[in-house]
């Protein structure tokens, strides 16, 4: 079903070839950042900044940014201002809005950190047909990441997702059976797996394990198994052609990246993670190109065996992938606009609103509305304190913040 669905985004992508690399002649390639909210942004500023990188990092420079944040997510909050500062320092200035942003730039890095807002961050880039790299994960949810890839078809927008992991030159040996393993069996994975209350679990940084986990083990994933303790996950896979593989995701004692391939020739250790320059060489091919080094059934895939993962954690038995696929796509999203006005009172829609109401309205909205859910965009006046914006974030009850929109 995701081959029949997606496949066809490759095809669209192809029409890029050769694209992007004739925009702007010898000049360099103007790169701009969505979410200064991750350590990601000065690793990639110092790398990509940097005179004298060489192939296939060479020709590009981030001249833009747009600091982004959620304000109920501490680990994305408390780290905009300093790697916002960071890049004001070094002469990169910061813009209010994307869509003021864009017309500078000629193609874009979304970094922040909390996927919630991947989506509705990444729609002006996408509607602007400037050529898109999502970081980890690509989004909070499957129906987001389904819907990125639907709109960048329709607008032939070029657009990929990866974790740094992807990359390592290892994993990607055990994926093509060049590792002593031989042609791939199983695999056992393991990552860090923090977690973060306002976000998926394994969406937030589980996500590496897992991409790992894909990486080597590729595509035909059926149905998933999840157990959490307090200091573990234990992901399994089941693939269609009974290969299985496993993610472990721990937050208690030792920790690191890694995994062990079982083979057709042995077993082997399959390496480990090798840092940001082999992803952003990646980023850089695919900015040249317009070519994404990833099949977007892949990532639907990786995305829908987290989401399978939730819902094996709730329900204490394996779930089916095409299942999690199909219910999703049946389900719909409703649209809200709510604004903090400075003086600590609210609208919804352009209309004042109690909040200790506020969650309830919101609930109503689903009433005789099976398969829907809310989605919240919010947005606060110049001068309104962050508290009065997290009291709200604290008042959305089922709601889901997509996006923040304030004047900084």
């Amino acid at each position: 079903m995701m081959s029949r669905f997606f496949g066809f985004v490759v095809c669209v992508l192809l029409f890029f070839n050769g694209f992007v690399t004739g925009i702007l002649g010898d000049d360099f390639f103007r790169l701009g950042i969505i979410g200064t909210t991750t350590s990601h942004v000065p690793a990639f500023v110092k790398i990509l900044n940097d005179p004298n990188v060489s192939e296939p990092c060479n020709g590009f420079k981030i001249v833009a940014a747009y600091p982004g944040g959620m304000p109920d997510n501490m680990g994305s909050w408390n780290r905009l201002r300093q790697y916002a500062d960071e890049l004001e320092k070094q002469g990169i200035p910061l813009y209010k809005t994307i869509e003021s942003m864009l017309p500078n730039v000629d193609g874009v890095l979304l970094e922040s950190v909390d996927g919630r807002p991947h989506l509705e961050q990444a729609k002006p880039v996408i509607n602007s047909g400037k050529p898109l790299f999502i970081d980890k994960p690509m989004a909070a949810s499957l129906a987001d990441v389904l819907t990125i890839f639907r709109l960048a078809q329709e607008k032939k927008a070029a657009i990929f997702s990866a974790s740094s992991l992807r990359f390592s030159s290892g994993f990607q040996q055990a994926r093509k059976g060049e590792s002593s393993a031989g042609h791939v069996i199983g695999c056992d994975v393991w990552s860090p797996c923090s977690l973060n209350d306002k976000h998926p679990d394994l969406f937030w940084y589980g996500i590496h394990g897992v991409e790992t986990l894909f990486t080597i083990m590729g595509t035909g994933c059926e149905s998933v198994m999840r157990i959490q303790t307090e200091g573990t996950e234990l992901v399994t896979g089941t693939w269609k052609d009974g290969r299985i593989g496993t993610f472990r995701g721990i937050r208690t004692g030792k920790t690191g990246y890694g995994a062990v391939v079982f083979g057709d020739k042995g077993i082997a250790d399959a390496g480990s993670y090798e840092g940001y320059k082999p992803l952003v060489e990646e980023i850089a091919r695919f900015f040249k190109t317009g070519l994404a080094p990833i099949d977007p059934q892949e990532t639907i895939e990786i995305i829908a065996f987290m989401e399978a993962a939730e819902q094996s954690k709730i329900k204490g038995v394996p779930v089916s992938i095409d299942q999690v696929l199909r219910e999703t796509e049946n389900k719909k999203e409703i649209f809200v606009q709510i604004n903090v006005l400075n003086n600590k009172k609210l609208t919804l829609n352009n209309q004042p609103i109690n909040i200790e109401e506020l969650a309830k309205t919101l609930d109503n909205f689903l009433v005789g509305r099976p398969n829907h859910y809310v989605k919240v965009i919010l947005s606060s006046e110049k001068g309104t304190p962050i508290e009065t914006v997290q009291d709200v974030c604290n008042h959305l009850g089922n709601a889901t913040l997509a996006n923040y929109i304030y004047d900084y």
